[in-house]
């Protein structure tokens, strides 16, 4: 007896199952699961997969996932357990160092960004200014780059991020590395913003917008730095990953905090082995 299907649909044509692009998040606890909504929200993929060592959590969340996908356009929302992740690891340490990116200081770039415009009443995409760097304490703010359409902060006002500034100006920098602590403190973890960081790198690669981010990569060569470290620059992202970098003109002294970044982490990874 011809089931429902059979006797409701005639197959034409034997398609390809396998997705045009997939984007896999390993992980699901509050930060895995605010990209995977801010992904699924933007529409950035055909197939999103779920990876997680807690099996029930997992499954839990997929299905919570895959019951609104209604209200989605990516039409496959899988999961799987991380006994592969071994294996996985091991061939992604063989991609090449244009493939390997960390989000470094997207957020923190965006979290200054904000904070510059709440100061000067205007909306955080029309100020531009870089983080790069370490994420977290020791991450540099480039405050000679800082400029509102083209009009440089830093010009107009050249004490602006040093401790002479009467306006004090270095207090949005301080703001941005506190500020995460602050969200914890609050609502015990941070989430949604780095979700939405995410998402912002994933489209950008996906879609081969060739946009600049501040993201993590090897920086050894550039700036007097001679270590193999990963700090966030400036790079142009698309679908090969990272495939320029933008070279600041940092001053004297953005370029020794940059250093004292890269031999803060240097320090920590230089007796790790393999």
């Amino acid at each position: 007896m011809a089931s429902v299907k059979e006797m409701l649909i005639e197959n034409f044509f034997k398609e390809e199952t396998s997705p045009q692009n997939k984007v896999t998040i390993v992980g699901c606890g509050a930060v895995g699961m605010a990209c995977a909504i801010s992904i699924l929200l933007k529409g950035l993929t055909d197939e999103l997969a779920l990876v997680d060592v807690m099996e029930d959590k997992l499954k839990g969340e997929m299905m919570d996932l895959q019951h609104g996908s209604l209200f989605l356009s990516t039409p496959k929302i899988v999961s799987g357990k991380v006994d592969i992740l071994t294996y996985v690891t091991w061939k992604l340490s063989g991609l090449p160092k244009n493939r390997i990116i960390g989000s470094g200081t997207n957020l923190d770039s965006a979290r200054f960004r904000f904070l510059i415009g709440s100061r000067l009443g205007v909306n955080p995409t029309s100020c531009h200014g870089w983080i790069i760097g370490e994420h977290g304490d020791s991450s540099v703010p480039v405050w000679s780059g800082v400029n509102i359409a083209g009009v440089s902060l830093k010009k107009l006002h050249p004490s602006l991020g040093t401790d002479e500034d009467k306006e004090h100006w270095k207090t949005v920098h301080k703001q941005v590395v506190e500020s995460a602590y602050e969200v914890i403190k609050l609502k015990g973890y941070t989430s949604w913003a780095i979700g939405l960081s995410v998402a912002d790198l994933v489209r950008t690669m996906m879609n081969n917008l060739r946009r600049v981010h501040p993201v993590c990569t090897m920086i050894k060569g550039l700036y007097g730095i001679n270590e193999e470290v990963f700090l966030s620059v400036p790079c142009i992202l698309g679908h090969n990953g990272i495939t320029d970098i933008v070279k600041l003109n940092l001053n004297s002294e953005e370029e020794q905090h940059l250093k004292k970044s890269a031999d803060t982490l240097w320090d920590i990874q230089k007796d790790l082995q393999f």
